[in-house]
């Protein structure tokens, strides 16, 4: 197993440098650079324009600035964003990747929640009332639009019916003036905090329960979560900064309900097929034989076995939907790496747009490496 992990890893390492090395060219490879814009105005002579070049090193040869590029990433220097000078990259991605980060992450994980239930559910009460007028639905969400899609949920919830904000991180006229106690990127970073803490002992709730009776497990689960519950909203509503982070909790649900329903659709159909091919099995068939109940049948034995395609995808789509959010980063107003690279690329930012790529290109390579791993332990055929 060590031997696979190891060859994994030299696989991604190399497709890393690869990857770098056809992004870099690609975004040199555009007309023009950062200098063009001084090309209209009097008052900039052509010397200073020629001095901000080699100032830049844009004056030197292209393999020179790659190498010059990598020797820099691989010593932690992703170098000084242009347009925003003298900022280093890594301090905007270091602000910025947060946001997108849990804006994309918290809309997969309760997309695959909403999917995989639905998509069990369709599967073990095929032919169901219950069946068509879902499936119709997803299938509408799953091909729909998303700019459009977008828009009109602006629209409805946040122009018309005023539920939500129509855009932006933070409401700017809470956060303004001197009576503002916090920053707001604190008060984001110790939200993620905390609800990784609260997440951990969720999962030391399932881990600890997992050997149990099927009666006890139930109801102590039931217990542990309801006890999580209630201590992390007791803990935001007893914090002094519990009023700054409701403000960006309720900025952040309508991107992420957008997001949650064009997306539950792609697991759900994927666990409804995959479902349906494992009830076919001859051990399902067994266990009925045995006498098992139903609901032991459905979710330990077919929905855990039709797991392994469902939880690759879900592995696969953290990349996909960091990777994808400038659409929706852009029409939600939200300040993360999606309209960063946007900006980047548009203003001939090179090092910023690089820096954004690359940490995109990390995100997908590990979730790749990660499914790898996830197939060799829930697979052991792969394993051999």
């Amino acid at each position: 197993m060590l031997r696979y992990i190891g060859s994994r890893l030299i696989q991604v390492l190399i497709t890393f440098v690869l990857f770098q090395t056809v992004v870099f060219f690609l975004l040199h490879a555009q007309p023009g650079d950062i200098t063009d814009q001084f090309l209209g105005n009097p008052n900039i002579p052509p010397e200073a324009r020629v001095q901000l070049r080699a100032q830049l090193g844009l004056d030197k040869p292209l393999p020179e600035q790659w190498l010059t590029y990598l020797k820099n990433f691989w010593t932690g220097d992703l170098g000084v964003s242009w347009t925003r000078y003298p900022r280093p990259v890594i301090d905007i991605i270091k602000e910025t990747m947060p946001r997108t980060l849990v804006l994309f992450l918290s809309s997969t994980v309760v997309s695959f929640g909403v999917g995989f239930f639905l998509g069990r559910l369709l599967a073990w009460k095929r032919g169901a009332l219950i069946e068509y007028p879902v499936t119709l639905a997803s299938i509408f969400l799953y091909t729909v639009f998303t700019p459009w899609f977008a828009l009109v949920m602006i629209w409805l919830f946040a122009y018309k019916a005023g539920w939500f904000p129509i855009g932006k991180f933070i409401t700017v006229r809470l956060w303004r003036g001197s009576h503002v106690p916090y920053q707001a990127n604190d008060v984001f970073n110790h939200m993620m905090l905390v609800t990784s803490i609260f997440v951990l002992l969720l999962g030391v709730v399932l881990f600890f329960t997992r050997n149990m009776a099927p009666i006890h497990r139930r109801r102590i689960r039931l217990l542990g979560f309801v006890g999580v519950t209630a201590a992390f909203f007791g803990y935001w509503i007893l914090s002094p900064m519990g009023p700054w982070a409701g403000d960006i909790a309720w900025h952040m649900i309508l991107p992420i309900l957008t997001l949650t329903l064009v997306n539950f659709a792609g697991t759900m159909l994927l666990t409804r097929n995959s479902m349906l091919e494992t009830l076919r099995e001859d051990y399902i068939l067994t266990a009925r034989a045995k006498g098992l109940p139903e609901n032991v049948i459905r979710d330990k034995h077919a929905a855990r076995n039709a797991l392994l395609p469902v939880v690759t995808s879900l592995i696969y789509s953290f990349a996909a939907s960091i990777g994808g959010g400038i659409i929706t980063e852009t029409y939600f107003s939200w300040p993360g790496m999606g309209l960063i690279l946007l900006e980047a690329s548009t203003r001939s930012d090179i090092p910023l747009a690089i820096g954004a790529l690359t940490f995109i290109g990390v995100l997908a390579l590990l979730a790749h490496f990660a499914a790898d791993i996830v197939y060799a332990f829930l697979d052991p055929r792969i394993r051999y």
